[in-house]
């Protein structure tokens, strides 16, 4: 309890620290519940839906998980039974660890150095998957289980006859930014799992959607039995509705492994009726991680890059395929990520990292227009500073346990085998420690690293 006490000097010390550059809020956010009901009252929810052509698929619905090593999800049932309706991809990674990190990243194209679960906001000026879906009217939501109401932006919400946990603002990716969130009619578009219901009912449903189950049901709180089960439960009347899946692509992951000492390789999955018969129970072993997800939309609808890591990131190869996309072949030897950077969510020293406004992503577009025209001034003092390589879309160093070479060009092929499991990387330390909600692997640096890791132990 004396722990708890303390929690809100944490946030007024991490927000104080802070004060000489862009306001960013460490303290939670924890409405009465009047107060929730009140704002439900009142809040807006978008139906609205398009219908833009793809290279591959017209619809792209996103399922994470949590906290789960490769091997015990793809061989837990739910899972092993929806694998063989799919493609595996057996070499698709986490970024870092804890959760949060990897949600932002996955819309963000990057995580900020960020290196807990803590309350934060991403300045108005940072672009997000949302940008480059606007660009083309390409329709977008989330949505996320037992959030209370649409546009919600509190830290979390209880069930209210058990207060177990539910909602966590740290499972929602696009909460986070404010270019989101500032935004009303963007707010309006990060919903709830009844409102996903209702525009299943009602053929609404947007091109690009994030779901994140409750704390119950993706296997944080519980087990990867759970999660699998509620998993193969919550599609399998969906991969039965031909309006949901006709020309949909779904993909099942998770945001980190569980074991921080191992290499941060995670389990995923390619389901949806855009999938051809010959390749459901195969296995895609082409390198690919969270910020793929951001390449294959921009490959699918021939979109412009945010200028982080989503530029050069590689797109799943059925799409690459389509796309006329290549991937790059990527050796993974001394691949960890399981550790952070040095940069702006930890260490109150160091500049907004701004996009690489020269980038061009896997389909050759460049950075969004309104990208540069946002952030050019900033990119070229940063670049002067010597910031940039050639081969990096943030700063210098961003993962420095990921060493990582990207060799000759190659498309990804596809297993014959009708086996959808793979055994998981080689333990690098053997030193165990558990994703509990500590970063109990990141290297941290400064103050409020350090009281930002004991909020996440705390929460």
């Amino acid at each position: 309890m004396l722990l708890k006490n303390i929690l809100p000097f944490i946030g007024y010390v991490l927000a104080a620290e802070s004060a000489t550059k862009t306001q960013r809020t460490y303290s939670q956010y924890s409405p009465k519940s009047s107060e929730i009901a009140e704002a439900a009252a009142t809040a807006h929810t978008s139906h609205e839906t398009s219908d833009v052509e793809g290279a591959f698929f017209k619809r792209l619905v996103v399922i994470w998980l949590e906290n789960t090593d490769f091997d015990k999800a793809a061989e837990s049932e739910g899972l092993s039974y929806l694998a063989q309706y799919g493609i595996t991809l057996d070499n698709y990674w986490a970024l870092t660890h804890p959760s949060e990190p990897n949600y932002i990243a996955a819309v963000g194209g990057d995580y900020f150095a960020l290196n807990d679960d803590r309350f934060i906001t991403l300045p108005s000026n940072v672009s997000t998957i949302v940008d480059l879906l606007d660009s083309k009217s390409i329709s977008w939501g989330e949505y996320q289980e037992h959030q209370p109401y649409t546009g919600f932006q509190g830290f979390n919400y209880s069930n209210q006859h058990t207060f177990a946990n539910d909602y966590m603002r740290k499972h929602n990716p696009l909460i986070s930014y404010e270019s989101v969130t500032n935004n009303e009619t963007r707010l309006s578009n990060i919903k709830n799992f009844t409102e996903f219901y209702v525009d299943l009912e009602n053929e609404t449903l947007p091109q690009w959607s994030f779901i994140t189950p409750n704390m119950t049901n993706d296997g944080h709180d519980t087990t990867i039995n759970v999660a699998a089960t509620w998993t193969k439960d919550f599609l399998t009347p969906l991969l039965n509705n031909s309006y949901f899946m006709d020309d949909t692509l779904v993909l099942v992951t998770f945001d980190e492994n569980e074991t921080y000492a191992d290499k941060n390789k995670v389990f995923a999955l390619l389901l949806g009726g855009v999938i051809p018969d010959d390749l459901k129970g195969t296995i895609d072993s082409t390198f690919y991680d969270h910020y793929s997800e951001i390449a294959t939309v921009e490959a699918n609808w021939d979109l412009d890059n945010l200028g982080r890591h989503d530029a050069n990131a590689n797109v799943f190869s059925i799409v690459a395929d389509a796309a006329n996309v290549t991937n790059d072949d990527v050796d993974t030897t001394y691949k960890v990520n399981n550790h952070t950077y040095t940069g702006y969510l930890q260490d109150n020293s160091q500049a907004f990292p701004a996009p690489n406004i020269t980038l061009k992503n896997k389909v050759g577009n460049p950075v969004l227009p309104a990208i540069v025209s946002v952030w050019s001034s900033e990119y070229e003092a940063q670049l002067s500073q010597g910031f940039f390589t050639s081969t990096t879309t943030t700063v210098t160093g961003n993962i420095p346990d990921a060493t990582t070479t990207a060799s000759s060009n190659g498309t990804a092929s596809h297993s014959n085998s009708k086996s959808a499991s793979a055994s998981a990387s080689a333990s690098t330390s053997a030193v165990s420690s558990k994703s509990s909600g500590g970063a109990n692997s990141v290297h941290v640096v400064g103050i409020s690293a350090i009281l930002g890791f004991a909020a996440a132990l705390i929460l």
